[in-house]
């Protein structure tokens, strides 16, 4: 069972999640409604307006897997894993691929996304990341013109590094391994110039 201090961070960030996705839907909305009634359907600035809505969205959405709260019995479907993934590297530089079948735990997906952040880390120049399952476990694999792993970070998750205060921007680096270790899981997590890679055992 994870510690209260994870567990109430994770509430929190599936709150702020929840509280945030009903204005950007209302503003989804009305936009929908002003292209119905001919207010500027085809204007540069609606359409500006609307992608950042779909952006905004998409990432929320991704958030709330990866920070928010996940129980033993939350399921995710393929497509909607995939859907979110598509849609949160979509105009970025980043391709994603997400490569197993069937419906998966909410818990597996949220190490995945978690791991997923962390491989978008290593990739400043943009790549792709693949995701897969097999008997052993779980894959994440990141590759792209520049990797730039920073040894601190990619030393932590494989337990050999502390990482007592990660940046902001880095702290799915701090909390992929206190969920892992929450769930008994193994991380092994390997960099070279080309690519990066983290296991996560089953």
């Amino acid at each position: 069972m994870q510690n209260i201090s994870v567990s109430l961070a994770a509430l929190v960030g599936s709150r702020l999640c929840h509280d945030l996705i009903s204005p950007i839907g209302a503003i989804q909305n009305g936009l929908e409604l002003l292209a119905l009634t001919g207010g500027g359907k085809d204007s540069p600035e609606l359409a500006l307006i609307q992608d950042s809505c779909e952006s905004a969205t998409a990432r929320i959405r991704f958030f709330r897997v990866a920070f928010g709260f996940a129980s033993e019995t939350q399921g995710m479907s393929a497509r909607e894993i995939s859907s979110t993934l598509e849609a949160v590297t979509k105009g970025t530089r980043l391709r994603t691929h997400w490569s197993a079948d069937g419906d998966q735990s909410r818990r597996d997906v949220q190490l995945c996304y978690l791991a997923h952040l962390c491989c978008e880390s290593a990739l400043p120049m943009g790549g792709s990341v693949t995701i897969d399952r097999d008997a052993a476990g779980w894959t994440v694999r990141a590759s792209g013109p520049r990797v730039n792993a920073d040894t601190v970070f990619w030393d932590h998750l494989n337990g050999i590094a502390p990482l007592d205060e990660p940046p902001a921007d880095k702290v799915h680096f701090a909390l992929l391994p206190v969920l892992a270790k929450d769930q008994n899981r193994q991380l092994l997590a390997t960099t070279d110039q080309d690519s990066a890679s983290i296991k996560i055992a089953v």
